[in-house]
């Protein structure tokens, strides 16, 4: 056997050998993770979870009634904050501004915001609305969030749009549709699934964020569907009660975690779903 072809099959052998060790590993710790999620975070599922609020120190029971609705309530005004933001904002980088500096600019911010550290970004609203406003509010948590979701559909819908033919465009154009019409009506509307894969996935992106939450909406022990004052949230009550020395706090710390993960698995189907759907047309 050629010496040069021995040694190149020998390295081939090893990169794979190695890429397979390097992934059994990483499935194994995901697994373990998982499967210590699952098994503590099933023990404290039950009615009392969905139809409690959350416990006093040294009491016993209790639920995740408050948190949940305030996470619940927090996430939705995200949705309808980043999700017309985003949208509009990646139809101007697609069709508008493909060479201009100023969407070279956006771009480029885009891409700084969708790297920058969540609690760098809680702690600016924190400075912006808490500190100026007096108080901490789940309007403020909703913007946090917001500003971590809307980089996330802006690259989503710019990328979806980058991939309807031009031909198509072309076809608009010639019945005579302005060029809003056709980013609309035409574009967007090709590429439907896929700007909605990226609406889900940006909400899976800040389900679990619990750094902005922590100086935004901060938390509440009673429930509330008041916006404007201090809310439950799910990531901040699993941060508070998985560090408290109760264990009644503990297991509903588990619980939130688990219908966390199970929320973020969830919407990471369905955007797979749609996006394959989308991809096969």
């Amino acid at each position: 056997m050629n010496p040069i072809y021995r040694k190149r099959l020998f390295v081939n052998r090893l990169g794979i050998a190695l890429s397979m060790f390097t992934m059994t590993l990483g499935l194994l710790a995901l697994s373990w993770i998982l499967w210590t999620l699952f098994s503590r975070g099933f023990a404290a599922l039950g009615p009392d979870l969905f139809l409690k609020d959350t416990p006093s120190p040294g009491t016993d029971g209790g639920g995740l009634r408050n948190a949940i609705v305030g996470s619940g309530m927090i996430l939705m005004s995200t949705i309808v904050v980043a999700t017309p933001i985003g949208i509009l904002a990646g139809i101007y980088l697609a069709e508008y501004g493909k060479v201009s500096r100023f969407a070279t600019l956006t771009r480029f911010v885009t891409d700084i915001m969708l790297s920058a550290p969540s609690i760098v970004i809680g702690l600016f609203v924190y400075a912006l609305f808490v500190a100026t406003l007096g108080g901490f509010s789940g309007w403020s948590g909703s913007v946090a969030l917001s500003l971590i979701a809307i980089p996330v559909i802006v690259r989503t819908t710019e990328n979806m749009l980058n991939l309807v033919p031009v031909s198509l465009r072309e076809a608009a154009f010639a019945l005579g549709a302005p060029r809003w019409k056709v980013s609309l009506s035409v574009s967007l509307r090709a590429v439907k699934a896929g700007v909605v894969t990226g609406i889900l996935l940006a909400m899976a992106r800040v389900a679990g964020e619990t750094a902005p939450l922590l100086f935004t909406a901060l938390n509440n022990q009673f429930f509330s569907t008041d916006m404007s004052r201090p809310m439950a949230n799910l990531p901040v009550v699993i941060y508070q009660f998985g560090l408290s020395p109760y264990d009644n706090w503990v297991n509903l710390a588990w619980g939130g975690a688990l219908l966390i993960a199970l929320v973020v698995l969830g919407l990471n189907i369905i955007a797979r779903i749609l996006f394959r759907q989308d991809t096969q047309r």
